[in-house]
């Protein structure tokens, strides 16, 4: 996280009006349209849900403001930091942000992080709606033992650091033995795959950091297995990303004939996305290369290879117990039929030797403030169709109903998977002055640490500016920033997006070349 120091930026000019006292009833029409009342929108969290949500309002109302506060300095979340530096194409959708950020109607607040330099009560106190849209940003464990030793990275950390995510710059994967395992089959595994496995000189013309690129050029992982409990109708990764690692430059693929027997049947009642999938990994599998690409395998000097009907079981510890030496994984059996069939142990066991093993199983979210409901087990934020539930006084008075109103821009902001949520993506607080009740994180940042201290209540004991929904848009800003937050404006941002290194103690950010 960069330092929390002060800083003068220049602010958008508009006001911010009060939404109305609790107990009023003005009509939708009188709160959304009237000139005295254009709806204020704030949007935690930059990435494709919350983008999308913010030009959907901005289309389809003309009057309405939004601030899009983002924890980190730069913009675009998943895109920038999710997206495979091997992907470029992916990453267009990035211009149309832009210009979504470029309204006069929007505005892009970086390195705030609500819950430390703003609480959602305060927020919802603020503005007429709060959308959540700050995804999924931790992993799912595998809860096994062994799971802690050295060399077991999630494969969400993995993809963080070789794309600049500041909290993974830390990461130091050793990358010097022969064989990695990744456990998941579904498209972040194969993209750690290719990564593990693309020649240095084809990912010296991405966009992938620097340090991770010196890494890989040193790598010493010849074999990756990529291993599901589950069989080959059931993988959760696209024929997009098959194709690229069945074409990868230097590598061959490696699967086992009989995990497809009795498939060629089976597939002729799929969907035709599935079929075409399963049809591929089919042939892969079962035919005779022909001359060139036999030719091209025959110089091959990395593998690939698909794992099914294999379930984690354990990590093996070296003989010093010091790193990860292998996993032993239950062999297991479907129950039931199709993509719903569950994989069940069958009571046996194999062991695979690795210096590397990479769990991608899942994300989940983290809860973001105390005063927002959060299921633990689930890694969510309960909501109905967006609409976030079990918020003492949300659904009450006029501010209920307007939140209920706008998350239909949670229904409609979204466009392909590639912008699906994972977790609480686009997710609708009421607003008013009843608010949220209860402790929130403290806003007592030390300059130049980042670190947190006491209650909102210490904060404002302490002297803190308070976000008083009175402000003017330019004072509240300056609200925020006074707590010890540098704030990043979006031509700021775009600036530093393009930077292929930064000053010492701001992190590694940025990919190179962007």
């Amino acid at each position: 996280m960069a330092p929390r120091c002060w800083r003068w930026w220049h602010w958008s000019a508009w006001r911010r009006t009060r939404p109305p006292p609790a107990g009023s009833t003005p009509s939708f029409q009188q709160q959304f349209s009237t000139q005295e009342q254009p709806p204020q929108i704030c949007v935690v969290g930059s990435g494709p849900a919350g983008f999308y949500t913010a030009q959907h309002l901005l289309k389809h109302h003309p009057r309405a403001h939004v601030d899009i506060y983002e924890k980190q300095l730069v913009p675009f979340g998943l895109v920038r930091f999710g997206v495979a530096p091997d992907h470029p194409e992916v990453k267009n959708v990035i211009n149309t942000f832009t210009q979504t950020a470029r309204s006069d109607r929007c505005a892009f607040r970086g390195n705030v992080a609500v819950g430390r330099d703003v609480a959602v009560s305060e927020l919802r106190a603020a503005y007429h709606a709060v959308v959540l849209s700050y995804g999924a940003e931790d992993h799912q464990a595998l809860e096994i033992p062994g799971e802690e030793l050295p060399g077991v990275f999630s494969a969400r950390a993995f993809v963080g650091w070789y794309n600049g995510l500041p909290e993974n710059r830390e990461l130091a994967p050793d990358l010097s033995c022969d064989t990695a395992v990744i456990l998941g089959q579904g498209n972040v595994a194969l993209d750690v795959a290719r990564i593990l496995l693309t020649p240095p000189e084809h990912l010296e013309k991405t966009d992938i950091t620097e340090a991770a690129l010196g890494v890989l050029r040193q790598s010493r992982v010849k074999t990756v297995w990529i291993v599901g409990r589950r069989g080959p109708l059931q993988v959760a990764f696209t024929i997009k990303e098959l194709r690229e690692m069945i074409q990868l430059p230097g590598t061959r693929p490696i699967l086992d004939p009989a995990d497809f027997l009795g498939l060629q049947d089976t597939i002729k009642e799929v969907p035709r996305p599935r079929k075409r999938l399963t049809e591929l990994l089919l042939r892969t599998a079962t035919e005779k290369p022909g001359v060139e690409e036999a030719a091209r395998q025959a110089l091959a000097s990395r593998t690939w290879g698909l794992r099914f009907f294999r379930s984690p079981q354990r990590v093996l510890p070296s003989p010093d117990g010091r790193r990860v030496a292998g996993v032993r994984l239950a062999v297991t059996r479907l129950e039931g039929v199709g993509e719903a069939a569950r994989a069940a142990p069958t009571g046996d066991t194999e062991d695979l030797p690795c210096g590397l093993v990479l769990s991608s199983v899942g994300y989940k979210s983290r809860p973001i403030d105390p005063s927002v409901p959060f299921d633990p087990k689930l890694g969510v934020i309960p909501n109905m169709e967006g609409r976030v539930i079990d918020v003492p006084d949300a659904a009450a008075g006029p501010e209920g109903r307007a939140a209920a109103i706008w998350s239909q821009a949670w229904l409609c902001g979204h466009r392909g998977p590639a912008q699906q949520p994972r977790g609480p993506a686009c997710l609708f607080l009421g607003l008013g002055e009843a608010g949220c009740r209860g402790g929130v994180p403290g806003q007592g940042c030390r300059e130049a640490q980042g670190e947190v201290a006491g209650s909102s209540g210490d904060a404002a004991a302490a002297g803190a500016p308070s976000l008083d929904p009175s402000l003017a848009g330019r004072e509240r800003r300056h609200a925020v920033r006074g707590r010890g937050a540098w704030v990043s404006q979006w031509d700021s941002a775009l600036q530093l997006c393009r930077l292929p290194a930064l000053a010492p103690g701001l992190g590694c950010l940025f990919s190179r070349g962007r």
